[in-house]
């Protein structure tokens, strides 16, 4: 009737060894351990530090992404408008205010770091460009080269607001 469980047993080994050890270990030990967690915990809140202030640094940078998205396509008109004005008369001083808009509108979004993606290479590059259409690859050509640029793309500092939309020879 005083069957004990065998559970029990290991528990009171457990609390028997732990007396018998020396407290002095026992309290080192344990100091060993709390260093080492403090350590950790230091690291972790250098860590977030960094993290904040990197983010706080990309809200500053890239803060005025939203809005230069939507300047982009004024800035697309006033060159359309600049570019259809040799087809047909209209007055001078219309063409260059137009001409002077465009040109403070590019000045203020350069300012702030927005740049016109530069097509340096005639190959396509899908980190910044989009293909919306391909022809057939003539013969000198080679394929994936750029036929034409059908829309500018622009930059952030390094991250793309807008594509720079083209046709591609297809290979």
């Amino acid at each position: 009737m005083s069957e004990e469980p065998e559970s029990d047993a290991p528990l009171e080994e457990d609390v028997e060894e732990e007396e018998s050890a020396d407290p002095l270990q026992t309290m080192e030990s344990r100091v060993l351990e709390l260093e080492k967690e403090l350590q950790y915990s230091v690291a972790e809140i250098v860590n977030i530090r960094q993290r904040s202030i990197r983010d706080k640094n990309d809200a500053v940078k890239y803060g005025g992404a939203n809005l230069a998205s939507r300047l982009i396509p004024i800035i697309d008109n006033l060159s359309r408008a600049i570019e259809s004005s040799g087809d047909e008369e209209i007055s001078e001083s219309i063409f260059e205010g137009v001409k002077l808009t465009l040109e403070s509108m590019s000045a203020a979004l350069s300012i702030e770091g927005v740049k016109k993606i530069e097509i340096s290479e005639s190959s396509f590059d899908p980190t910044c460009m989009e293909a919306i259409a391909s022809i057939p690859c003539p013969e000198g050509e080679e394929p994936g080269k750029i036929f034409q640029v059908i829309e500018d793309g622009y930059k952030l500092h390094d991250r793309v607001l807008r594509a720079t939309k083209v046709i591609v020879y297809e290979g």
